[in-house]
């Protein structure tokens, strides 16, 4: 039986609530711990569901985060289980992920799926924000020296999500000291010791269906376009100098 409107609204608001009291301010910076060790939690926003709109919609962004994320951790923790290891064993996100070969499918996609989540949501901001809006300082600088500039960057990036085929996503990351951008599938990231491009992720946009569909429907090109205005530059030059960029 599908919800009632009244019902979605109800629960939405408990949802926001549930945000601020589980520590928005926490995330003032929209930063992420991704080290944290098992048991694996989901991080609250650092903004409300709504906050997105009207470029990301409040329903998507509450089942996305609530279901698909949550769903991920919980199946990380069932795969992890089943591996038997001695009381007492510590499973880092980091180790988990970085070393995503060696844990087999289970791990890698489930550990993937929290990391490469975690880290969406911190690089975004609410649309009414009146954070930078664009690049700036060091970032911009190695932007315009390596794509030209950071319109052509954007471009090169937007290729690279509308290109990768079926789920998955596209990432800027900072590879030997420079930028460079990819896309993995699944829930793959340049982490990996399995991924084909390998680097430090600083920019991340989730390509999977369910991370547009009920906005955009087939329009993926139309959701990259407009995920743009949700980008927090500080979040992401603060990973870009963490990086160790040149």
């Amino acid at each position: 039986m599908g919800i009632s409107r009244k019902d979605f609204l109800v629960k939405s608001a408990m949802g926001a609530a549930a945000v601020t009291l589980l520590g928005r301010d926490a995330f003032a910076t929209g930063s992420v711990d991704l080290s944290d060790k098992t048991p694996f939690k989901l991080p609250a926003l650092p903004y409300a569901y709504d906050a997105l709109e009207p470029y990301i919609d409040r329903q998507t962004m509450e089942i996305h985060h609530t279901k698909h994320h949550q769903a991920y951790i919980n199946n990380l923790h069932a795969a992890l289980d089943k591996r038997n290891a001695p009381t007492g064993t510590i499973y880092t996100l980091d180790d988990l992920v970085k070393n995503a070969g060696k844990y087999g499918d289970a791990v890698r996609n489930n550990a993937g799926g929290h990391y490469n989540h975690s880290l969406f949501w911190s690089i975004m901001m609410p649309a009414y924000s009146t954070g930078t809006k664009s690049p700036s300082g060091k970032l911009k600088e190695r932007i315009d020296a390596k794509f030209g500039s950071f319109e052509k960057m954007k471009t090169e990036f937007e290729t690279a999500a509308k290109t990768r085929f079926g789920s998955g996503w596209a990432w800027l990351i900072v590879q030997n000291g420079e930028l460079a951008i990819c896309s993995t599938a699944n829930q793959d990231n340049p982490l990996m010791d399995i991924a084909e491009v390998k680097g430090t992720p600083i920019l991340a946009v989730d390509v999977w269906e369910h991370a547009y569909y009920l906005k955009y429907q087939n329009k993926r090109p139309d959701y990259i376009s407009a995920w743009w205005s949700v980008v927090n530059w500080a979040q992401v030059e603060t990973l870009f100098s963490k990086a160790g960029a040149k």
